[in-house]
């Protein structure tokens, strides 16, 4: 379970992740009470969550073709720096556009900063370790948010927003100095790409021509738009059927952070990434989301909401590391981009339709379509899968072996 933390590198980025996105979610919980406060506004929110998704879609494509470039580290280095001068912005009396400002500047870093980081972290640790190493890395960003939501509603009453907004800024020097304290000679050496094997366009066509990341990617958008949309559809079970009150929500959400952490544990434990358990998972979680709509009261429905949100983590996981693994190191940093791209997209189109379901048919009725739509969806994958891979499941498909550098 705990063989990438045998490498210096990756401790020192593991301590150094935990620290960050403990930091994040402080300024997220800040930023979203420093924005109703002033507008009273969840339209306001969303146009946060927008402006910081959008350039993801528009610019992801690029930011992939210049990671499979560029070295990682002194690109990770100059965003980290980017983002405490963000967050020091946001310290100073702000208004709205300030924000939006802000927003719109760190989603564009985010379209050049997700490639280079999925390459950089597969460089710190054995290949045979990479699954473990992604799986330990949802472990540390689910307990980083548990801790920097709670650490940070506390603070907010306490000094306001400005102290979350300067934590999140220190948070990126621990990272850096990280950065800067890492032995280059003990990383994994990444084929780049040259100047002249294309950019946007090459990687496109590399694409198209696995239908084995295709498919998993599909099966990606399907059930992260709607699956994955559980902050909307617990909201609405608890103040509709079940009848729950503010603290029944709050267990959800603990639920749910609960088994986020217990799923990244179980897959770090394992090290199995492979298809079969990709399709396993997400037929099982689909499966469960439509049992969830019929949950008779809130205990139920967090008995439910355990192994979902376990399953969300082990399938999302076991998706970047086939994605990481089955394609050329040379196209590793585009096809993740287009892997961020999706996840932009599942969350602008699966929010709204999740939310127009509740709305229309009820919040129970929204989990029993979306989770009969989804597990319909896996099954479609998993037949598609088989017919790539050919007739019958044989052994290369069940562990999911991919060749050494795959065409």
């Amino acid at each position: 379970m705990f063989a990438p933390l045998r490498e210096r590198n990756y401790r020192l980025w593991a301590a150094a992740d935990l620290v960050s996105v403990g930091g994040t979610w402080m300024q997220v919980l800040a930023l979203n009470w420093l924005i109703l406060s002033a507008t009273g506004s969840a339209t306001a929110m969303g146009a946060v969550v927008m402006l910081q998704s959008l350039p993801v879609l528009l610019l992801g494509s690029w930011g992939g073709a210049l990671a499979d470039r560029i070295p990682a580290r002194p690109m990770l280095i100059a965003c980290q720096a980017i983002r405490a001068l963000l967050a020091l912005v946001l310290v100073l009396p702000a208004g709205n556009w300030t924000i939006y400002g802000v927003a719109l500047i760190s989603g564009v870093i985010s379209s050049f900063e997700g490639p280079v980081l999925g390459r950089f972290g597969s460089s710190l640790v054995p290949r045979e370790a990479l699954a473990s190493a992604l799986a330990l890395g949802s472990v540390l960003s689910s307990a980083g948010r548990i801790g920097g939501m709670a650490l940070g509603g506390v603070l907010i009453g306490i000094t306001g927003p400005a102290v979350l907004f300067l934590i999140n800024a220190v948070s990126y020097l621990a990272v850096i100095a990280a950065l800067l304290a890492m032995r280059t000679s003990e990383m994994r050496d990444l084929a780049r790409a040259s100047s002249a094997a294309g950019g946007v366009i090459a990687g496109l066509r590399y694409l198209l021509t696995q239908p084995t990341v295709l498919i998993v990617l599909a099966l990606s958008f399907v059930l992260g738009s709607l699956g994955r949309n559980y902050q909307v559809s617990m909201a609405a079970m608890v103040s509709g059927p079940l009848s729950g009150s503010s603290g029944a929500y709050g267990l959800l959400s603990t639920v749910f952070a609960v088994g986020a952490v217990a799923g990244g544990l179980l897959l770090a434990g394992t090290g199995k990434s492979t298809l079969r358990v990709l399709l396993g998972t997400g037929f099982l979680i689909s499966a469960l989301q439509f049992c969830s709509g019929l949950a008779p009261n809130v205990l139920g429905f967090a008995a439910l909401i355990l192994p979902i949100a376990a399953g969300a983590v082990v399938f999302d996981t076991v998706v970047s590391t086939r994605i990481q693994l089955d394609t050329r190191e040379e196209m590793r940093g585009r096809v993740l981009a287009t892997v961020g791209i999706v996840s932009s997209l599942s969350g602008i189109v699966g929010a709204p339709s999740i939310g127009w379901m509740c709305d229309t048919l009820g919040a129970r009725g929204a989990l029993v379509l979306a989770g009969a739509v989804t597990t319909v969806a896996a099954v479609a994958g998993a037949a598609a899968l088989i017919r790539v891979k050919g007739k019958s499941l044989n052994w290369s498909f069940v562990v999911g072996r991919p060749a050494e550098q795959p065409a």
